[in-house]
């Protein structure tokens, strides 16, 4: 349980990286309004292109332990 957000976060963190989608998707709600400040300075898309390939690149299992679980909100 949990891994099934593994794909749709990565998309979202590579392509709406700046917006902080995918923290919003994950639950995170103030990781996710940092991330729309930091993208609106032009730094949140690196962030999020970054967050979207540790994501992808990630077991499901590691995945799921890591963000869905113990919630763990950048890297």
């Amino acid at each position: 349980m949990g891994a099934e957000k593994k794909i749709p976060a990565g998309i979202l963190a590579i392509l709406l990286g700046g917006l902080g989608i995918h923290k919003f998707y994950l639950g995170y709600t103030t990781a996710g309004i940092i991330q729309l400040l930091l993208g609106l300075c032009g730094v949140g898309s690196i962030i999020g292109l970054v967050e979207g390939i540790i994501y992808l690149t990630k077991t499901d299992e590691d995945f799921a332990a890591t963000y869905v679980y113990t919630k763990k909100e950048w890297f």
